[in-house]
């Protein structure tokens, strides 16, 4: 759990029983003692009694315009505070237009809570009007659900879900309620129980023999690489790693959702490494004769072929999450616990090291190869992002969809703190960056926040420019439209002979009337020329803005490793040969 969310999720107050409350009017209850302070949702006839509940509440109901908007606006929430956002949707298909939100949250550990109501207890399992078995449906999805059977159990489960989203290793936690339960008579004696949780438990500093045989592995290191991954961030371990970086001369990389957690403006940087990380970064991974993971799955976005991942080196695994030890590296050495707690012990035990010319290695990579694109050909994505970054110099939190624009973003928009950067890693979910930017501004309304988006992506969420209208929220939304799915289409060229199926977007809509048509300020960009200066515009302005960037069509992310291949096999420019289809997922 994060300081800062450790910090934010307050115990319940023993506050005095109403003679009279509903199970609704308790859950309310129990969410203001718990500190909730918004809650995203769409009403619906099982979900009636809580809403009402909410009349006159201290927390902020959020009407969004669909369940999947309230999901990832709530991760988004989550992601930039270290709060656990909450939502509230009704059964049936309001329950299940969820599901990819929550999958998105769990597969990036996302504390969040869903709140689903139901049919009403004596229907459960007969095909009642919208009802859904979402308890059973999201199984597989969650890190922890409840059906709630009790009036009385409502502050118990409610308690119970705060702290299992957000201790150990995060996740959605959801509470699926039926509309008898909430419209209930609630006659509990208190809204602050004790929890009943035998089998939950979560690891912590971890086992000082295990950092001892870390610790004796880096000192006869003479290439080591740090990997930092979204744990650290997690756990709030950004002045650990630093530390440790700095005493080992270490250079650091990270995975997508690692990125900020060590400065990627800081010399020792290499920023991200994987698919379509730097080329420096993949080099070092390559040739490296230790690499640390630290709260990273090694997964296959940056260990696309396991008997080929660093090769001779040694291999330490720092994790939450016993079960990612061994799932895909076997390490030479391993610590189960909380990222910065382990990292703190760990510093005090290696020695520092002479890297000088492993150091020197890494700059010559940084110096032959780096992140480079021309506006011959006109306006870029590179260049829209590229202006974007020298603008907010690394301040801004940045939140992105998913396909090349993600990306060039993560590539050229520096992070120096892990809570600014939000994009979804591990599930990849199209239509999530525009909603989490939301999120993140209600969470950190005077900070400056620029979702950064796909033509492809934003149509699927844009709906929710009338949550922006409607509550001021000044968010910057950068469409960055090149009229295609990009990243299927670079994968068509370049893997299927350019056959192109199913990727053309022509017949996109004018975004900036568009914009208009919710109240929105529209800014259009197509000159590379005039780039910076329509985005100063943008960015300057009070409230929110559609910025609409059209980008060259055909235009391909690089570096690149195919998927199912190592990090030696690298394309660092596009290809003057054919290549064969990858063996991995897209």
């Amino acid at each position: 759990m994060t300081k800062k969310a450790a910090k934010s999720t307050k115990k319940a107050a023993k506050a005095p029983i109403k003679k009279s409350m509903t199970g609704a009017e308790a859950l309310v209850k129990c969410l203001e003692n718990l500190g909730v302070e918004y809650i995203w949702g769409l009403s619906g006839g099982a979900a009636i009694p809580i809403f009402d509940a909410l009349v006159g509440s201290k927390i902020k109901l959020i009407l969004v315009r669909h369940e999947q908007g309230a999901a990832h606006i709530a991760d988004g929430y989550a992601r930039a505070t270290g709060k656990p956002g909450v939502v509230l949707v009704t059964s049936g298909p309001g329950a299940t237009n969820t599901v990819t939100g929550i999958m998105t949250a769990q597969m990036d550990s996302v504390p969040m809570i869903v709140l689903t109501g139901q049919t009403i207890s004596p229907m459960l399992g007969k095909d009642a009007f919208q009802e859904s078995d979402i308890f059973s449906i999201t199984i597989p999805v969650v890190k922890h659900s409840y059906l709630v059977k009790k009036a009385n159990d409502i502050p118990r489960i409610t308690k119970e879900a705060f702290h299992i989203t957000n201790t150990g290793r995060p996740g959605p936690v959801l509470i699926d309620l039926p509309k008898d339960i909430t419209q209930g008579e609630f006659t509990g004696k208190t809204l602050d129980p004790e929890m009943d949780i035998p089998g939950y438990k979560t690891a912590d500093k971890g086992s000082l023999k295990d950092i001892k045989k870390m610790a004796k592995l880096f000192n006869a290191s003479k290439k080591p690489l740090l990997l930092v991954g979204h744990g650290a961030v997690l756990s709030g371990a950004h002045q650990a790693v630093a530390k440790l970086a700095r005493k080992l001369n270490a250079p650091v990389t990270n995975t997508l959702l690692g990125k900020g957690c060590f400065p990627e403006t800081d010399p020792l940087s290499l920023g991200m490494l994987g698919m379509h990380g730097t080329a420096y970064a993949n080099k070092a991974l390559v040739g490296c004769d230790l690499i640390c993971s630290i709260g990273s799955r090694f997964d296959d976005r940056i260990n696309g072929k396991n008997d080929e991942f660093c090769v001779g080196a040694k291999k330490l695994h720092i994790d939450i999450d016993e079960a990612e030890i061994g799932k895909i590296v076997e390490p030479d050495a391993y610590c189960v616990g909380d990222a910065r707690l382990i990292v703190e012990e760990l510093v005090k035990h290696v020695n520092p090291l002479d890297t000088e010319e492993w150091l020197k290695e890494v700059k010559f990579y940084k110096k032959e190869f780096p992140l480079k694109f021309n506006d011959d050909k006109g306006l870029t994505a590179q260049r829209v992002l590229f202006d974007l970054q020298e603008l907010t110099k690394g301040d801004a939190i940045i939140s992105t969809d998913v396909g090349q624009h993600q990306m060039w973003s993560a590539q050229f928009n520096l992070s120096t703190k892990g809570e600014r950067w939000l994009s979804s890693g591990g599930a990849g979910t199209m239509g999530f960056g525009f909603p989490a930017a939301i999120g993140a501004q209600f969470g950190c309304p005077n900070d400056l926040v620029v979702a950064v988006v796909g033509d492809g992506g934003f149509q699927m969420t844009l709906f929710e420019l009338a949550t922006v209208f409607i509550h001021k929220l000044p968010v910057k939304i950068l469409v960055i439209d090149n009229k295609y799915l990009g990243m299927v289409r670079q994968w068509q060229e370049l893997f299927f002979e350019n056959r192109l199926s199913g990727v053309d977007l022509e017949g996109n809509p004018n975004f900036i009337k568009l914009a208009e048509a919710y109240g929105i300020k529209g800014v259009h960009i197509d000159d590379p020329k005039h780039c910076k200066t329509r985005l100063k515009e943008a960015l300057d302005f009070k409230g929110p803005v559609l910025i609409h960037a059209e980008v060259i069509k055909e235009d391909n992310v690089f570096p690149m490793i195919p998927a199912g291949r190592s990090a030696s096999q690298m394309i660092i420019e596009p290809p003057t040969t054919k290549l064969e289809k990858p063996t991995g997922s897209t």
